[in-house]
């Protein structure tokens, strides 16, 4: 039980990052009546625009952190990106803060070489071959090591920055000083993985709550530059493929506790599943949920999070999202197209509200549903061609 918010008996949300993912989640707990509080490092992101109250700071900086969680005093701190200060969460955490879905999974999931080196060293799980580099001599040895091509990632970054696949040595140089580029953090540490030839790379929506563990059904998703195109629910797979899967997701996001959901990304291949990364909170190729399941992902997190039970997450239909983009850096600007877009049958449109467009930026993404999905899919990309970014 709990009272309204901004009452003294309200419970409340602190969301660390205000994207357009935490705006949907900002939402759904103000469905059920929580106070919510948004905190990014720049103004007006898109869940400030609904919340109850927002914070601008640097998200890195620890003390900064600690001051407006003091201040506010949350029922629950929601991280919503990897670039936070996750050694100020687990002080936090000790001293009795409820950090979701824990603290040490916000802190191993912060860079890449905390949770592969649990998924593959410590859990055993299958992962592609990778190295560690901390210098352009490092990487060469890695990729000499590993052979070409191979993939180059900085160990901290969101939406593909600074990803590559290295193809050649002469490229090594080049993908070193894009990953530095790309990175969210003062790190220059990079991982090197070997390249998979994959028939698929699928995300596995894992909910932790009350009822148990639970799964959506896989979602498949076309990548670029590391970042998402387009996605499609379901994925088609065999049982076996769903059943090794989902033991896959489940052993990591046992390991890492807590409750919320995952985005645990995996590739299919002829050989097996392999486990890729692995998200504590929703992730952006789940948005499609928001067109294809009675519960998306973020009402399903925020349950969880709510300590609320989850008997049954159902589909109800095939479904796909595709995603519009900005091509330059620019502070005025429109969404054009949306009633174009609109006009296509079972579309839906979520223009996000971001303040400024960047090269690569996602601004927007169209959700359709059908009969198949590709039906969804050829659908979620016509409303989304149909979207356009007037400058």
């Amino acid at each position: 039980m709990y009272g309204s918010p901004l009452s003294q008996q309200a419970r409340k949300i602190l969301l660390l990052g205000s994207g357009e993912l935490g705006k949907e989640v900002i939402l759904e707990a103000q469905r059920l009546g929580v106070e919510t509080i948004a905190v990014d490092r720049y103004a007006n992101a898109p869940a400030m625009q609904v919340a109850h109250r927002h914070y601008v700071t640097d998200m890195l900086d620890g003390s900064a952190i600690r001051r407006i969680i003091e201040d506010e005093r949350p029922d629950f701190i929601v991280p919503e990106i990897e670039a936070i200060a996750t050694e100020t969460l687990l002080e936090l955490e000790k001293e009795g803060f409820h950090v979701i879905p824990t603290a040490r999974a916000a802190w191993l999931t912060m860079d890449r070489e905390g949770i592969r080196r649990l998924a593959a060293e410590t859990l055993d799980l299958p992962t592609a071959p990778y190295r560690f580099a901390d210098s352009l001599d490092e990487l060469k040895a890695a990729v000499k090591e590993l052979g070409l091509p191979c993939v180059i990632k900085p160990i901290m970054s969101s939406s593909g920055k600074g990803q590559s696949v290295c193809r050649t040595e002469e490229d090594i140089e080049g993908c070193w000083n894009y990953a530095m580029e790309g990175g969210r953090a003062k790190k220059q540490r990079i991982i090197v993985e070997g390249f998979i030839t994959f028939e698929s790379e699928i995300t596995l929506l894992t909910v932790r709550s009350v009822s148990g563990t639970s799964f959506c059904a896989p979602i498949g998703h076309v990548q670029k530059d590391g970042d998402y195109i387009e996605s499609w629910q379901p994925h088609a797979m065999t049982i076996e493929q769903i059943t090794e899967a989902e033991s896959i997701a489940q052993r990591i996001t046992d390991e890492l506790g807590g409750y919320g959901i995952y985005g645990v990304e995996l590739f299919i291949t002829k050989d097996g599943v392999l486990f890729s990364e692995v998200s504590p909170r929703p992730h952006d190729t789940g948005m499609v949920t928001m067109a294809t399941q009675d519960l998306s992902e973020f009402a399903l997190h925020v349950r969880a999070i709510l300590g609320f039970p989850i008997p049954t997450i159902r589909l109800l239909t095939a479904g796909a999202s595709h995603t519009l983009k900005a091509d330059r850096e620019a502070a005025n600007f429109r969404i054009a197209g949306v009633e174009e877009a609109l006009s296509l049958p079972n579309t839906q449109v979520r223009v996000f509200g971001k303040p400024e467009t960047k090269v690569g930026r996602r601004m927007a993404v169209a959700l359709a549903s059908a009969g198949d999905v590709e039906q969804a899919r050829d659908i979620a990309r016509q409303a989304a061609e149909s979207l356009r970014i007037e400058y």
